[in-house]
Parts: structure tokens; C-alpha cells; sequence
């Protein structure tokens, strides 16, 4: 039973709520845990995804190896790629529960599907975390200048990052309630 199947299952036994934060209220928040939870989920799905992606082109540790080196151990990063890659799952899966909340706290205009919105959030979502690395997390924090090859490998591997998380959450989203049913994956489509 996945966590989300849990937490769908102690909805249906909830008692009913009275008071001032009734049904809306109270359906929003739980509709945004549920989201934050799928979140954790397609974090931990994208981050895998990105790092699947960057690992054979760069042929380098995550810069969280950096910053675990010279934070709390010492050392050099090449010393520590368990602790590097622990790290940059632990950022990818939290970065994926905030975008799953706020995703389901969007009240745009709800005129495309939510697996659309998902790659459009997603990729601009990714972006924004890659400005933020490379700016102040790289550059900042941990003193790592990238050349322009480099950079520009960051920012495709966090785009790829975005569109995963983006496309996971989207389309475990809004009316979704099992994909399998809903996109017939056991008729072959």
C-alpha cells in the first residue's frame, strides 16, 4: 500500500468536521498534504531521473558532495559520493513536496490539463531551482565557478528535473484518483 493509498483510506474514515474550518477549508488543506505527499514522491522519482541523466555527461558527484565536504566533514568531495548523492536525494525529494503543495494551492486558470500544467510549472520550477544553485548555492555558498559548458548541463539537468516532477505530479492530480484506470496502461495504450 503506497502512502498516498493510506492517507486516501484515512480520509474515507475521517469523522465529519464542524466549526468555522469546514468542508472548503478543510478539503484544501487535505487536498495540499495530499499533493505535498505525491510530491515526496515525484522528488524522489525526478531527482533519480536528473541524476541518471547528469552523471554519464559531467562524470562528477552532485555539488552536494561539495557542500558535505566542506561543511561537516572536511576533505575532499571525491571522499565522500555516498553522503553527495544521499544529500542531493534528500534536496530533490523535499524541493518535490514543495512544488506538489504549491501545485495544488494554484488557482489559475484550471483551461489545460493538469498534466500540462505539470510540465509548465515543472519546467519552470526546475529553472528557478537551477538560477538559485548556480547562483547562490554554487557560487555563493560554495565558492564553484562553473565554465559555460558546465552551466548550461546544470540548468538541462534541473529542466529535466522539473519536467519529471512536473509530469509525475500532473498527472497524479486532479480527478486522477488511479492512473492506471484513467490512462488504461493494462490495454497496452
Amino acid at each position: 500500500m503506497s502512502v498516498s493509498d493510506h492517507f486516501r483510506r484515512l480520509q474515507s474514515t475521517s469523522e465529519p468536521r464542524e466549526g468555522p474550518d469546514t468542508d472548503e477549508t478543510q478539503s484544501r488543506m487535505e487536498h495540499t498534504v495530499s499533493a505535498a505527499v505525491r510530491g515526496l514522491q515525484a522528488g524522489l522519482i525526478a531527482t533519480l531521473i536528473m541524476t541518471a541523466f547528469r552523471l554519464p555527461i559531467l562524470r562528477s558527484l552532485p555539488p552536494s558532495a561539495n557542500f558535505w565536504a566542506q561543511y561537516v566533514t572536511g576533505g575532499d568531495p571525491e571522499e565522500h559520493p555516498v553522503a553527495g548523492l544521499v544529500l542531493h536525494l534528500a534536496y530533490g525529494i523535499q524541493a518535490g513536496a514543495v512544488f506538489g503543495a504549491l501545485f495544488a494551492l494554484q488557482d489559475a486558470e484550471r483551461s489545460i490539463e493538469p498534466e500540462q500544467r505539470g510540465l509548465v510549472w515543472g519546467s519552470v520550477y526546475g529553472m528557478a531551482l537551477s538560477a538559485f544553485g548556480s547562483q547562490f548555492m554554487l557560487k555563493e555558498l560554495l565558492d564553484i565557478r562553473l565554465d559555460a559548458d558546465e552551466l548550461a548541463l546544470f540548468h538541462a539537468g534541473h529542466l529535466v528535473y522539473g519536467l519529471s516532477l512536473g509530469a509525475w505530479i500532473g498527472s497524479r492530480t486532479e480527478g486522477v484518483e488511479d492512473p492506471e484506470e484513467e490512462y488504461e496502461y493494462g490495454d497496452g495504450n
